[in-house]
């Protein structure tokens, strides 16, 4: 009579890895009524994706409805010293409080496009500098994948885009794959443009030197002319600022004084919370001015 087997024991020197339970996420509260607020950005996945924000569109909708609510309060409470301060009914705030509330939930909804350019000046600041390093590389005799490691550091933004490329060729991805996620996952339209010239050299077997060299010439002529129209854009807004932030504060506070002494007969004038109102005015002016010149400068330099 054969003897029944018994079962494995594993051996006392050996360890079997135990398979640790992954933490569940909280369910999100009201999830119907944010995906049906998903559903209208329909582009949002894409924009987190490529402005490097790794939360899912439903999470973001939420926290942005949240942050949304705290502006509101915030600025329904900064309204609302200004009415005091005017002798206004309080009453007016009730129509404000949609319309706060809307446009600071489209505000924070603004966000991911913001930090898409802003990661797309970033890139296009060192794009071209990167370009001629691998140009020389592959004109030497290196190959496209040494050629991306050697331009993997030190470029900063750029450095960390192709050093994905980089890790996603290092665990077995072929390298036009690895090219073509790249240029969608990107927001600058001179990394795709660059990205996709290795990809289609690859493709069709042609010179990958003369390809690069090319699509590195024709971003190196359209960043010139970016920078000639930055400079011919910011005469005007220098005008505009002189106009609307120096000019008409100064002169139309010193010409209400004048009209309101002599139409009041001394009876009406300006009151210290109308002057806080003209600073504040003057404040939003001044923030939105440099705001503009900022957002519009060319980060980049020119070979």
């Amino acid at each position: 009579m054969k003897p029944k087997p018994q079962p494995a024991t594993p051996h006392p020197f050996v360890t079997v890895p135990m398979r640790e339970p992954q933490p569940q996420k909280p369910q999100l509260p009201y999830k119907g009524f944010f995906l049906m607020l998903t559903s209208r950005f329909p582009d949002l996945k894409n924009k987190l994706v490529q402005a490097g924000m790794h939360e899912q569109p439903v999470e973001y909708v939420a926290a942005a409805c949240s942050v949304a609510a705290l502006l509101s309060i915030l600025l329904l409470a900064i309204t609302y010293w200004i009415f005091l301060s005017l002798s206004i009914s309080s009453l007016w705030l009730l129509p404000l409080i949609p319309v706060y509330l809307v446009l600071m939930f489209f505000y924070a909804m603004a966000f991911p496009t913001v930090k898409m350019r802003q990661r797309a000046q970033l890139i296009d600041q060192e794009l071209v500098f990167a370009g001629r390093h691998m140009q020389i590389s592959i004109k030497a005799g290196v190959p496209l994948f040494n050629a991306l490691l050697g331009i993997s550091r030190d470029y900063g933004e750029v450095s960390v885009e192709f050093n994905k490329i980089v890790e996603k060729v290092t665990l077995g991805v072929s390298i036009n794959v690895a090219l073509s996620e790249a240029a969608a996952q990107n927001p600058s339209q001179y990394f795709r443009r660059l990205v996709l010239q290795l990809s289609s050299s690859i493709t069709s077997g042609s010179d990958l030197e003369k390809g690069l060299q090319a699509v590195l010439d024709q971003i190196s002529r359209e960043q010139a002319i970016a920078l000639k129209s930055y400079g011919q854009k910011l005469n005007p807004l220098v005008m505009f600022f002189m106009i609307f932030g120096v000019i008409m504060p100064s002169l139309g506070v010193a010409f209400a004084i004048i009209l309101l002494s002599f139409i009041g007969g001394g009876q009406v004038s300006i009151t210290p919370p109308m002057l806080a109102a003209v600073l504040a005015l003057l404040a939003i002016v001044q923030f939105l001015f440099l705001g503009a010149v900022e957002s519009s400068r060319p980060r980049f330099d020119i070979l």
